[in-house]
């Protein structure tokens, strides 16, 4: 088993930064499925509602994939040394309010896009954090 807890989270500005941390922890880590193993991914969406992707990270962090709508100004990142993966927003718009989740799915997989796109392709999911933006 594989743990996510999520952080970061705020009521921000339109305009504003933030960046959000995901922490991986569990036995898995530890007893042959480091977290350098992992592809990690963000999505959001209304609690209870349906997730979009964000962003995903392949497991050493040499590629990675970024919505269209937030490409220009979400970067994600991993240390995979820190067991922990981040996601960098900037110039926050009142449209990116949602509560963001990350996940994880053991892969070394490297290709295409949609395979990190697909929520159902993960097996891990944190509880999410709240990102408001509002004036």
């Amino acid at each position: 088993q594989v743990q996510l807890i999520e952080s970061g989270g705020a009521m921000v500005q339109p305009g504003d930064s933030l960046r959000l941390s995901c922490a991986a922890s569990g036995r898995a880590l530890t007893d042959g499925q480091p977290f350098r193993s992992y592809a990690m991914g963000w999505f959001r969406g209304a609690p209870g509602g349906e997730r979009e992707f964000v962003a995903a990270i392949n497991w050493s962090g040499g590629a990675t994939y970024t919505a269209d709508p937030v490409k220009d100004r979400f970067t994600i990142s991993r240390d995979n040394a820190e067991n922990t993966m981040y996601l960098q927003m900037n110039n926050l718009e009142p449209g990116d309010t949602a509560v963001y989740y990350c996940a994880a799915k053991q892969t070394y997989y490297s290709g295409s896009s949609g395979f990190f796109k697909n929520l159902d392709n993960y097996d891990y999911w944190g509880q999410g954090t709240q990102v408001t933006v509002s004036s």
